[in-house]
């Protein structure tokens, strides 16, 4: 020993890197621990990776860890490639990753939250689509395996808390390949039976075991079924994708059987809470109605008091009133004016009949001048028309010693022809008529005979 070199610790860390850095290219499986995300200079990151009995620090830089396509975090079960390193100014072993890749359950939980995440953007997940389960459940349907221990649990349950309730039981697998299809055919068959919510429910187990409620169909068969769903699956930190959809999620069987079945003195509790609030209600409305009752009472009389007096006074002023007083001294007032009208009536008549006469007296002269004045050229034409008339008229002609021969008929004889002897004839004169008899006819006028 004492002929080996005597090495600084330069020296030593450098020999013990060159030896580190001659181990090949290596595939490590392990967990996160003491991540706090990347450097905030330069983005690389430095953390350890552990299992159940070591612990190593590893780097990955910035460029590498962009690349996996997913984030880190303290629990997660990651598979790296790479090589050990030493740091020469501290001597400190480390892992230095050239690849990073999920491994184990990690993977399982990254696919999981990416479902999430899809199912979230979906709406899937939204409070607001949920649907309300009734306070009181009295028909309830069971998904969930026959063959277990979570059936009785969920019986036990709810004959304990309310034996009134009725149960529906939809068996199907609840763990293995082909679990979330039965699952989802239990769901249809329970849907079917019309309750008024459905339990779906199974034991604990590792997160491998309940990966067929983490299934995108059975998500959606929970999301659209038609009758409001309650998970209880595995235990309280283990979450599903059908416990994110669901309307209600539980942390155990038994607490989704409790919170579908309150228990009877609970009901008796809630009912009497209901009621002494109801009487309580009742009490004020009835209190707070004869409040508004009084008060429009005490309006209304007071609205009264107010509309009397109004009447009254105005009744005592219409009972100061003189004619009510003295009434026949307002009779003898108007007598009096009536008189006086009267007189003066009288007094005003003979002028006004005496100027209405005056002018009666100038309009008839005025009327007389001016008819004699549009009379006169009728007057002058009618003198004329009388003369014409008289020149022509036939008395005119028998005044000159003419006259009229007709017949017993009234025909006038114009031709002596027109008559023979023995006919009587009547002569119309100036004055007076002769009746004659025909004693002979001439034919000749008598200007032939003078001739």
């Amino acid at each position: 020993m004492d002929n080996e070199p005597t090495l600084s610790v330069s020296e030593a860390i450098h020999k013990a890197k060159m030896a580190v850095g001659s181990i090949p290219v290596c595939t490590v499986v392990g967990e996160v621990s003491g991540f706090r995300g990347p450097n905030s200079r330069s983005g690389h990151c430095y953390f350890q990776i552990k299992d159940a009995s070591a612990t190593m620090d590893v780097i990955v830089w910035r460029g590498i860890y962009a690349a996996a396509g997913f984030d880190l975090e303290d629990g997660l079960k990651i598979q790296m490639t790479g090589s050990f390193d030493v740091y020469e100014a501290s001597g400190k072993l480390s892992f230095k990753a050239k690849t990073l890749t999920v491994a184990g359950e990690g993977l399982l939980r990254q696919q999981v939250a990416a479902l999430a995440k899809k199912l979230e953007a979906e709406g899937l997940m939204d409070s607001a689509r949920k649907r309300k389960i009734p306070l009181f459940c009295t028909r309830v349907a069971v998904v969930t395996s026959l063959s277990g221990s979570v059936i009785e649990d969920v019986r036990r349950t709810l004959s304990r808390r309310n034996s009134l309730v009725e149960l529906l039981c939809a068996g199907c697998a609840v763990q293995g390949a082909t679990a979330a299809q039965t699952i989802i055919h239990a769901l249809e068959v329970a849907a079917a039976a019309q309750p008024d919510c459905i339990l779906l429910v199974r034991g604990g187990g590792s997160y491998e075991d309940l990966m067929c409620f983490n299934d995108e169909a059975l998500a959606r068969a929970v999301a659209a079924c038609p009758v409001p769903v309650i998970t209880g699956i595995g235990h309280e930190p283990d979450v599903t994708i059908c416990d994110m959809v669901s309307d209600r999620r539980t942390s155990t069987p038994t607490a989704a059987a409790e919170s579908v079945a309150p228990a009877l003195s609970e009901i008796v509790a809630a009912v009497n809470m209901r009621q002494e609030r109801l009487v309580q209600t009742m009490s004020t409305i009835v209190a707070t109605a004869r409040g508004v009752v009084d008060a429009s009472a005490n309006r209304a009389a007071l609205a009264m008091q107010n509309r009397l007096s109004i009447e009254k006074t105005h009744l005592d002023a219409l009972a100061k009133h003189r004619c009510l007083i003295d009434p026949s001294s307002l009779v003898d007032d108007r007598v009096s004016a009536l008189m006086q009208t009267e007189q003066r009536l009288m007094d005003a008549l003979p002028r006004i009949v005496e100027r209405r006469l005056h002018d009666v007296g100038v309009l008839s002269g005025r009327l007389t001048g001016a008819a004699a004045r549009m009379t006169r050229p009728y007057a002058l034409a009618l003198d004329r028309q009388a003369a014409s008339l008289q020149a022509l008229s036939p008395l005119n002609v028998l005044s000159r010693g003419y006259s009229i021969v007709r017949t017993p008929s009234g025909a006038v004889v114009r031709d002596a022809s027109h008559v023979c002897p023995n006919d009587q004839l009547s002569v119309l004169l100036n004055k007076g008529q002769l009746d004659v008899v025909v004693t002979q006819t001439q034919n000749k006028t008598s200007m032939e005979q003078e001739k």
